[in-house]
């Protein structure tokens, strides 16, 4: 798996800095979903609402990161990872002092999206140091950060039923206080081809999506990241109103799925190291398509948890093994290139959960958008079989001019 002499490959303290801002900014990113049950009983939401409030985080952070990645391109990437991790305080403070109605809870949440575009510094952060052996590795550690999901679902709903919701968004300054300093201490700033330091603009990233290369993997991470991130924010309250557990009980549920994604992404890098990316994202998408299907049946609650730890593991492998994609299409460009992907992958995290909730308010049932889901996943496998063999034969893409 290449992973002889990784340890001395590139720089192990920046890639333990990119795991702990994307864990930390990635946890923040995803506590409106894990407090989603408390917000809502507190506002008396309706399913459209709870579930256009869980997808507004996704869809700050599709706008953020585009931002995020062109800065990072042109100012540093330590610099405004260190910047982003300072603004994500501005909506925790929000939600700790005030949100006391939904406009202020969409507010909150598209400000989140600001630690949303953590993937444009942790991601390029590690792949930049690293040689094209070991990339896909390094760069599934790095996004294992997504386990920042597992920490809010299990602490975010335990500290509410003590101090409230409120009070809860103000703990998480913590650990991103404690985060922001140990950036500062450990990362160091890549060393980068001059192809990205002169292609630092936000059109750098625009320009991409003429690129059809950048397209399919824009496509394949709107699958695969947006059905995981979209999926593990919606969790919390599809548990409280699919099985009517408790909202402790019900984010543990979503917890141990999430956990699943975040474990197995590095697993997915390594294997598209091996086997090719391509090749890893038809099974998985394949995967995700027939789980899909078996959970628009709706069955019982020991199937359902058993299925969607299923599907997010196979969803976290696809995130991993898109980015493993990313370096080899396009070596000189991985910034501009992270940010258009990753801003993809948001714009699934906001689909996912506002079909589901929308879906379910209208239909009064979770069939249909568990049916969207796999039709989605089945298309993206199609799609990702049929670009494997052209891959395999062309060069990589040439920049876009």
């Amino acid at each position: 798996m290449h992973t002889t002499g990784f340890r001395s490959a590139g720089h192990p303290r920046s890639l333990v800095a990119a795991l702990v801002h994307f864990d930390i900014s990635f946890m923040s990113w995803v506590l409106l979903g894990a407090l989603g049950a408390y917000v809502a009983a507190d506002l008396g939401l309706s399913p459209a609402e709870k579930g256009l409030m869980v997808a507004t985080p996704p869809l700050g952070g599709a706008a953020f990161r585009l931002l995020v990645g062109a800065a990072a391109e042109r100012y540093g990437i330590k610099r405004v990872g260190l910047l982003t991790l300072g603004l994500t305080l501005v909506p925790l403070g929000w939600g700790w002092l005030a949100g006391g109605t939904y406009a202020q809870v969409l507010g909150i949440g598209l400000l989140l999206g600001i630690a949303g575009a953590s993937f444009a510094v942790a991601l390029p952060l590690a792949g930049y140091w690293y040689p094209p052996e070991h990339r896909g590795l390094a760069l599934g550690i790095a996004g294992a950060g997504n386990s920042g999901t597992i920490i809010a679902a299990l602490a975010a709903p335990r500290l509410a039923e003590h101090v409230g919701w409120h009070a809860t968004f103000g703990l998480a300054a913590i650990p991103v206080s404690v985060a922001w300093l140990a950036f500062a201490i450990l990362a160091k700033e890549p060393p980068r081809p001059k192809a990205d330091k002169g292609e630092a603009a936000l059109s750098a990233s625009l320009r991409l999506m003429a690129e059809p290369d950048a397209r399919k993997l824009s496509a394949f991470y709107l699958i695969t990241f947006g059905g995981f991130v979209g999926m593990a924010s919606y969790l919390p309250i599809f548990f409280v109103d699919r099985f009517g557990l408790a909202k402790v009980s019900a984010a543990g549920y979503a917890a141990l799925c999430a956990a699943a994604g975040s474990f197995l992404r590095p697993l997915g890098g390594v294997l598209a190291d091996r086997f090719g990316g391509t090749r890893v994202l038809s099974v998985v998408l394949a995967s995700v398509g027939a789980i899909g299907v078996a959970l628009a049946a709706l069955p019982g609650l020991a199937a359902t948890v058993l299925l969607l730890f299923l599907a997010l593991g196979a969803l976290g492998m696809g995130n991993g093994a898109v980015f493993g994609l990313v370096p080899e299409r396009f070596p000189s460009r991985i910034g501009a290139v992270t940010g258009l992907v990753g801003a993809a992958g948001g714009v699934g995290g906001f689909l996912l959960p506002f079909a589901l909730g929308s879906l379910a308010g209208v239909v009064g049932s979770f069939t249909p958008g568990f049916a969207c889901i796999a039709a989605g996943a089945a298309g993206a496998a199609l799609c990702a079989k049929r670009v494997e063999r052209k891959w395999r034969q062309s060069p990589a893409a040439l920049a876009v001019s």
